[in-house]
């Protein structure tokens, strides 16, 4: 729990459908990189803005690469904000300016500067693991992330291909898989 007493911070996960949404990545060195990695993965519409672009970014998968400080005017048209600069004044303006305009704004390595943070993740197939610490040990949930990944096997990406084609099966057929327990091949999957 946080010092002041309350719960989590962030405590609605949530994933989201960034396929061509404009994002705003401020800052490109290794951190900033990584981050664009992601998004572009996740099939968002990415827009850099830094003053100096590390080798790691690849260029050619992003929309748009402004060489130059952050400007306000590099918002417009944005829908989500991650700024990565490593210099925390820069950091904590961009995450100002971007709240002033309602966006949603995540400061890598500050939290107290974020609207969201970014959990650690495992994929394979459909499927993903994601593990927050509420932004306390990056460390931490890069263990577990990595610990939790150890169930993703080619036969749990299967199984998830296979129950979700039984269950639209069942859902065109005018069914409902409200009350289906799915459990015993969940846990087989799991054992083998």
């Amino acid at each position: 729990m946080p010092a002041d007493g309350g719960g989590p911070r962030f405590a609605y996960p949530v994933a989201l459908d960034l396929r061509d949404v404009p994002v705003l990545v401020v800052g490109a060195g290794p951190i900033g990189a990584r981050k664009v990695e992601g998004l572009v993965a996740a099939g968002a519409a990415v827009r850099v803005v830094a003053t100096e672009v590390s080798d790691a970014l690849d260029r050619s998968s992003v929309a748009d690469v402004r060489e130059r400080p952050f400007e306000v005017a590099d918002l417009d048209g944005m829908r989500l904000v991650i700024s990565a600069t490593g210099v925390e004044a820069v950091d904590a303006a961009v995450a100002d300016h971007a709240r002033a305009r309602g966006l949603w704004v995540n400061a890598a390595d500050q939290p107290a500067d974020c609207e969201f943070i970014l959990p650690a993740i495992a994929r394979a197939g459909r499927l993903t693991i994601s593990v927050s610490t509420d932004g306390a040990s990056p460390a931490l949930a890069g263990y577990l992330r990595d610990r939790a990944a150890e169930l993703l096997t080619d036969r749990v990406v299967e199984l998830a291909e296979e129950l979700a084609a039984e269950r639209r099966a069942i859902q065109v057929a005018g069914g409902t898989t409200e009350g289906l327990d799915w459990r015993s091949r969940i846990v087989a999957a799991l054992e083998e």
